[in-house]
């Protein structure tokens, strides 16, 4: 199946995978004729169905709403440290990063991630029947289909539960007004359990590859599963499940970091599919991604924070030749703060507005390595291991002595910072900076709150530092509000603590 075939496959889907809302206004029944008892019958029409899931990754089918990419950008950087306003930024983006979230924010608008899990959930309750009706589709067939749907949607609620904490946990379809039904929020230790359970499916019957670059990307694979398993047991403290996750991935020889020459920012970011891949939203020139508008034109949202060269990269002022590859002209155009890893073809060249199809990452390789080293370094006693990992990124990436703390490989906390620290300079702007602060404040008990105290700090205006450090102190603070229309439209919801 090629790309163009793909959004075929796209535009199908979206008229027979309903979608998710409890808005009884909505018209369920598709305006082509075609119906879900007549589409549930061949091994062709699951294909179809699942394809449509990854299609829901890359936009709203209706258009009404932002790119999923765009939110989890908003979720993950947002109330981190190292983006800045631009002179387009929203009023409740600005909020968001000045700590002073409302539930009528739009950021907090979680439509975009339930509609994808209401597409894997039709996939897992319309799917088996095909059984039935189409003798050619064989049970293992059947449960790869599922693995994908299973694994994308432990996915969407592991975004979530980071974000929100205790929320709905819907594992039924929505496919008629009759299904419309109201739930209340579900714990966050629940919703974890579920996740597990649905990854676990998928690690036992999810393909190693599709036959493509393309596909084995832009897909679930084994090793995606592992992948997010590996994340997932970081937020739950498990870590010796998440060094033997890594493991598998290291150990299968299938995934590399790009090398440090002059093309690896073009074959890493501007081509995408790369050895370092592991899953991507596949972008291309039919389906165009929302960067090119945040982050160039005279109205960009975001530019990337002075802190972002100042202290995270920092220059050689004595060399101007040595720098980390991934801060000026990879991450960053320094010239003018533009972010430039969603724009650049190379260090100077920037794409068009009709190439702004840069892939959204969730999982790339060197992900792994530093998953790895932080498990190693929460276990205990492997903190050499986890040193090693952590200089083979540093050494790929040419990053700067003066970045270099020279932790004790002995010291938990003081590794714990290092690796951190590498984590903002290798994913920079790729949705993962928050979620790596709270991880690390929220383990043992908030040991380290510090950590994130210390971000807001640096991240928000002066005159409002305080306020800001006076809220994080709560941790119920650190999950976003139900956005207000959810609560009008379900009253079995309850707002979350801190918004009361």
């Amino acid at each position: 199946m090629n790309k163009k075939i793909f959004f075929s496959w796209m535009f199908l889907a979206v008229l027979l995978i309903t979608v998710t809302s409890c808005n009884k206004s909505l018209s369920l029944q598709p305006q082509d004729g075609i119906t879900r008892q007549s589409f549930w019958q061949t091994k062709e029409q699951v294909q179809s169905a699942v394809i449509g899931c990854y299609a829901s990754l890359l936009g709203d089918p209706a258009g009404k709403d932002k790119p999923l990419s765009e939110y989890l950008f908003l979720w993950g950087e947002l109330r981190g440290d190292m983006i800045a306003p631009g002179i387009g930024a929203t009023n409740d983006e600005q909020d968001v990063m000045n700590v002073n979230t409302l539930p009528t924010n739009t950021v907090t608008n979680w439509a975009a991630v339930y509609r994808t899990i209401n597409y894997c959930n039709t996939i897992v309750d319309f799917a088996p029947a095909v059984l039935n009706t189409d003798n050619t589709f064989t049970q293992t067939q059947l449960n790869a289909y599922l693995s994908e749907a299973r694994a994308l949607r432990a996915l969407m609620y592991f975004y979530l539960v980071r974000s929100f904490r205790d929320v709905p946990l819907k594992l039924k379809s929505t496919s008629s007004d009759a299904d419309l039904i109201q739930l209340p929020k579900t714990s966050a230790d629940t919703v974890l359990k579920q996740i597990v359970a649905d990854l676990n499916f998928a690690d036992s019957n999810a393909a190693l590859t599709y036959g493509s670059s393309y596909y084995d990307k832009g897909r679930i694979t084994k090793y995606t599963v592992k992948a997010i398993k590996a994340d997932v047991d970081l937020w739950m403290d498990n870590y010796t499940d998440a060094v033997a996750n890594c493991d598998y991935i290291i150990n299968s020889g299938q995934f590399g970091l790009i090398a440090n020459s002059s093309g690896w920012f073009n074959t890493l970011y501007y081509q995408g599919n790369s050895n370092e891949s592991i899953f991507e939203f596949q972008f291309d020139n039919q389906k165009l991604n929302s960067f090119y508008a945040m982050f160039t034109t005279s109205r960009q949202r975001f530019l990337a924070s002075p802190i972002v060269m100042d202290e995270i990269y920092t220059i050689d002022p004595n060399n101007d030749q040595n720098f980390d590859i991934r801060g000026g002209g990879a991450s960053v155009r320094t010239s003018d703060n533009t972010i430039w890893k969603y724009l650049g073809v190379n260090s100077s060249v920037m794409r068009t507005i009709d190439a702004s199809y840069a892939h959204w990452f969730v999982y790339r390789y060197a992900d792994i390595l530093l998953m790895k080293a932080e498990a190693l370094n929460q276990i205990g006693g492997r903190g050499d291991e986890a040193l090693a990992l952590v200089n083979t990124i540093r050494a790929r990436a040419n990053a700067l002595d003066a970045t270099n703390t020279n932790p004790d490989p002995t010291d938990k906390n003081a590794l714990g910072d290092y690796i951190l620290q590498e984590r903002a300079r290798e994913f920079s702007f790729e949705g993962k900076r928050w979620y790596d602060v709270l991880r690390n404040a929220k383990r043992n008990n908030y040991a380290r709150l510090d950590i994130l105290l210390n971000m807001v700090a640096k991240a928000v205006p002066a005159n409002r530092q305080q306020s800001a450090i006076s809220k994080y102190r709560d941790p119920n603070s650190h999950y976003f509000p139900i956005y207000y229309n959810e609560l009008q439209l379900d009253p079995n919801l309850v707002q979350n603590p801190f918004y009361k």
